[in-house]
């Protein structure tokens, strides 16, 4: 007698089992945060409203990892190159006969293990990069800012002045500024001068802010922009979100 004793056709009737539903993690509203407005001698301009949606939401570590990590394997080369044994050049004959000589048998003197030979399994050149989705890519980077931001390092400067580039111009901005440690510089397209009077600062990282990433952002301390720079500013008098990058920094007070 069976251990079963509902019959074979209540068996099949079952019901399937509910999927679960998907678990969401609640994160909290995003945090406005503020940053004092300043020229290249230090002389404040008032403090400009940053958008919330960019610099005061909850980092996510885990995009913030991922996405790094993309970045920094698509920056890799790939170039490493062995050759198999099928690559290696000689060992056409055989090193010795096949049987009669008390030795192990021997195809070719270019197998992995003989001295010369080719490598098993070695690296062939490949691409490293990996496919991230954009709204990943975005998430980190503002997960990055917000994190510069909630440390209050993040300065913000109405223009670089700079007639001719020099460095000496710049180390004396940055020191008007206060910025010590590493410094990322948030330029704009065609901003040579500044560009090339920041480039023979050791502590000090260009970068064009259509190119800026998360993985920029972590490995400095302190972030400059200016008011062609800020992400998601506004005009000013603008009501509603943040505009799109480049626009003019709003100014809260003088």
């Amino acid at each position: 007698m069976s251990l079963d004793a509902r019959p074979s056709g209540a068996r099949a009737a079952a019901a399937p089992a509910t999927p679960r539903p998907p678990v969401r993690k609640d994160r909290p509203a995003p945090v406005e945060h503020a940053v004092e407005r300043r020229d290249m001698t230090g002389a404040s301009l008032g403090h400009v409203r940053l958008a919330p949606e960019v610099f005061g939401i909850d980092p996510n570590a885990a995009v913030l990892h991922q996405v790094v990590t993309a970045q920094l394997a698509a920056a890799r080369a790939g170039t490493h190159s062995t050759k198999t044994r099928a690559e290696v050049s000689g060992g056409g004959a055989k090193p010795w006969r096949q049987k009669g000589t008390g030795r192990a048998r021997q195809g070719s003197s270019r197998a992995p293990h003989w001295e010369g030979g080719g490598i098993a399994l070695g690296p062939k050149p490949r691409s490293y990069s990996q496919r991230t989705p954009k709204k990943m890519v975005r998430l980190a980077l503002a997960s990055a800012l917000s994190d510069r931001a909630a440390e209050s390092r993040v300065a913000l400067v109405d223009a670089w002045s700079f007639e001719v580039p020099k460095t000496k111009d710049a180390l004396k901005a940055l020191q008007a500024l206060g910025l010590d440690g590493r410094v990322l510089v948030v330029l704009q397209s065609g901003e040579h001068a500044a560009g090339r009077s920041f480039a023979n600062i050791p502590e000090v990282q260009t970068v064009l802010a259509s190119e800026l990433s998360a993985y920029d952002v972590l490995r400095n301390d302190w972030i400059v922009f200016t008011d062609a720079t800020l992400p998601g500013a506004r005009p000013p008098g603008e009501a509603g979100g943040p505009g799109e990058v480049g626009g003019a920094a709003e100014e809260t007070g003088r």
